[in-house]
């Protein structure tokens, strides 16, 4: 059993049902809405043309992409692949999920090859049958993390237990005041992995200072899941004390935020940074990951609070189930917010 608190209190207390998440991809959609900062050429599905004038101009080719199956990297590794420029050359804003039906854009660097764009579209619509280029654009610069707006979601909950008015109500006040924006149990790994993973690495720190690449990467995966660790307890301490969706004395940011640790602690002051700091100092082996980190503190808002939120329920005989949509800001997660409504069982 994982030593780790993995399951942290919501705001709302117990949630008000049950259902289960993505019996197939089809039932959980994902819409990413990037600012282009230019035109686009949107396409039809499978009838690319044989020559066409891509809108924009710059060394990277922009791909909107509709993928049923795969995630995020593998679909970037082979697009570097096809077209010779390596991972290093691909660009997106973030990861999607790989049991669903996502709607994202990459980059590819394909510099003084604007002639061949029709040509090495149709290659990457044929790469996977349960691919779709659907729109394409081009720009002098790669893709970076977080860059687009935001995420569009629908979803569908099957075999929906509880009762609906319980249900509606939690949604309503989602609707009006958000959410705690907890990170998911997924990120800290296997029953807590990359936690013990974090505190191990901060022990070694100087014996062993390999520089691949590989190494840094899970160097990073592991700081990543400390600080996210943190973050949840602070916030989790704020939904315990009623004031996780208030401003505090010596708050950083224009909303209420946690704090994503670093060498130094927090960004907060005051009584938030007391508050900070106390949470944080019960747990002093996880501390002590960040006291030569050199990773900068950061801050992350402590409410998910979505846009355009609509539902709909369902029943077909014994069958119930109940769908989805909404929009959420880019480090938002659909699963945060349907977990504070009902307990999901996820197939995937």
């Amino acid at each position: 059993m994982s030593s780790w608190r993995l399951e942290w209190p919501w705001a709302d207390g117990e949630p008000a049902g049950s259902g289960t998440l993505k019996s197939c991809p089809e039932d959980f959609r994902v819409t990413e809405i990037l600012e282009t900062g230019g035109p686009v050429l949107e396409l039809a599905p499978l009838a690319l043309p044989e020559q066409l004038a891509v809108p924009g101009q710059g060394e990277h080719l922009l791909i909107y992409l509709e993928k049923t199956g795969d995630n995020t990297s593998w679909v970037a590794s082979e697009l570097g692949k096809l077209a010779g420029c390596g991972d290093r050359g691909v660009g997106y804003c973030g990861l999607k999920d790989r049991h669903a039906v996502t709607r994202q854009w990459f980059s590819v660097q394909r510099p003084g090859l604007e002639a061949d764009d029709a040509g090495f579209l149709q290659a990457v619509q044929g790469m996977q049958a349960q691919w779709q280029v659907l729109a394409v654009a081009r720009r002098e610069r790669k893709l970076r993390t977080g860059e687009h707006r935001a995420n569009r979601f629908e979803v569908r909950l099957r075999n929906l237990t509880g009762d609906s008015g319980a249900i509606t109500g939690r949604l309503q006040a989602i609707r009006n005041h958000g959410c705690p924006n907890y990170f998911g149990s997924q990120r800290f790994g296997h029953e807590g992995g990359n936690l013990d993973r974090a505190i191990s690495m901060a022990a070694n720190a100087g014996r062993n200072r390999r520089k691949r690449r590989g190494g840094r990467n899970r160097e990073g995966l592991y700081l990543s899941a400390a600080r996210s660790w943190l973050f949840n307890e602070v916030l989790a301490e704020r939904v315990i004390q009623g004031n996780w969706d208030s401003m505090l004395e010596g708050e950083p940011t224009s909303e209420p935020s946690g704090p994503l640790w670093g060498d130094g602690g927090t960004l907060a002051t005051g009584l938030q940074e007391g508050l900070e700091r106390e949470v944080v100092a019960r747990h002093p082996e996880m501390a002590q990951v960040f006291a030569s980190s050199r990773m900068a503190p950061d801050r992350r808002p402590l409410r998910v609070l979505p846009a355009d939120l609509d539902w709909s329920f369902h029943q077909s005989g014994d069958n119930h189930w109940l769908d989805l949509s909404f929009t959420l800001s880019p480090g938002q997660y659909a699963t945060t917010l349907l977990s504070s409504v009902i307990e999901i069982d996820a197939t995937r």
